[in-house]
């Protein structure tokens, strides 16, 4: 059995899946499938990935393996994260206030400004 491919051999398009089959009781589906997120990456990628878990996230041990920089491996990392829809960094729930405003809020409460109340809003709505 070989991997779905990423991208199509004649024009480095997107490719989509349109049939799919069970071995078991050889029904047969088609349509448009969306792949995993893994399906999404290059071979490469995909080695990178497999060799990043083998070695429980440690980007050391990778360094050593791959015989590669730690801005490198990042580099690469952040390759495999785009290609999966994400943006490095981007995580859900990262604040959005700056520490001097998170300290500004912090000021008024001590200063009596503002309530208890109000500063615990300001500050969970980042």
């Amino acid at each position: 059995m070989y991997p779905i491919p990423s991208q199509c051999p004649v024009c480095d398009g997107g490719m989509t899946v349109t049939k799919v089959h069970c071995r078991e009781c050889d029904s047969t589906l088609e349509g448009r499938f969306s792949a995993r997120t893994f399906g999404q990456l290059t071979p490469e990628q995909m080695e990178f990935v497999e060799l990043f878990v083998r070695l429980e996230g440690k980007i050391t041990h990778m360094e050593k393996d791959l015989g590669l920089s730690y801005p490198t491996i990042r580099k690469r990392l952040h390759e495999v994260i785009r290609a999966m829809g994400y943006e490095p960094g981007d995580e859900e729930g990262e604040p959005t206030l700056s520490e001097e405003e998170r300290r500004q809020i912090l000021d008024d409460l001590d200063a009596g400004e503002i309530s208890y109340e109000a500063a615990l809003e300001l500050l969970n709505e980042s």
